[in-house]
């Protein structure tokens, strides 16, 4: 019996997604994928997916950001920007960025505004949103992530303080090659990347499925704990996965 997992990043107005048979490690696939959907009713029709998206929209924000927005820059400390606080569900819905400023300012509390690197992932959050509204049997399926939050808690829940883009990017992609691999992911995996997909987005959907395994597995834990739930019941939550002791690092 097939048991697949799976995990999503986004990548250039599509999703980068692994897949893995936790049966038989030797059964997996990586591929750009156009949208969730086109993950969740591919042939694997994965148990539980991991995906780098915001899930769960409060209509009101109180302190900055989502509950879990919060506990995961708490989680994270001084890397917590890679993290955009999400605003209320009024402004991911706004026409354009003006409008979105405007909601966002109106229905939260202390009042502020996303940035435009924030704004750029509404359209996304918003399709995902519509998935599960529209078909509620998914939510069971379906699970938000971070992959940075993923990589703390691999990391012996410690900052990597290694970048993943720029010119120390080398570095820090091989730091969460060797986490992910000591997370037990296959090597043939890791160098599965497709085609058109970069080596920080393919690594960021490891981490996803890394997370995902942990929730089939029921130890990955949730940020907040207990989860919130928006207005629709939709879970407001970042999942992370258990922390592992990380390998050393050459000349520790």
């Amino acid at each position: 019996m097939a048991r697949w997992i799976a995990g999503l990043d986004g990548c250039r107005g599509a999703w980068a997604g692994a897949l893995l048979d936790l049966d038989d490690p030797d059964r997996h696939r990586c591929a750009l994928f156009p949208d969730l959907a086109a993950l969740l009713d591919a042939p694997e029709r994965p148990l539980v997916v991991g995906i780098d998206v915001p899930i769960g929209l409060p209509d009101r924000i109180l302190g900055g950001g989502r509950a879990a927005d919060l506990a995961a820059r708490a989680k994270l400390g001084p890397a917590r920007s890679s993290v955009f606080p999400m605003p209320p569900r009024a402004a991911i819905y706004a026409a354009d960025y003006e409008a979105a400023k405007a909601a966002s300012r109106a229905d939260s509390d202390p009042p502020f505004a996303p940035s435009i690197q924030g704004y750029n992932i509404f359209r996304y959050v918003r399709a995902v949103d519509a998935l599960l509204r529209e078909r509620p049997e998914l939510r069971d399926r379906v699970h938000e992530v971070h992959p940075e939050v993923a990589f703390h808690a691999l990391n012996g829940d410690r900052p990597l303080g290694l970048p993943k883009k720029g010119r120390a990017a080398r570095l820090g992609l091989d730091r969460r090659r060797a986490l992910l691999s000591a997370a037990g992911l296959p090597a043939a995996l890791l160098d599965a990347r497709a085609k058109g997909i970069p080596e920080d987005d393919h690594l960021d959907a490891l981490a996803a499925l890394v997370v995902a395994r942990d929730i089939l597995a029921g130890r990955a834990r949730p940020l907040p704990d207990p989860p919130a739930q928006d207005g629709h019941g939709l879970p407001v939550v970042i999942w992370a996965p258990a922390v592992q002791e990380p390998p050393a690092l050459r000349g520790e």
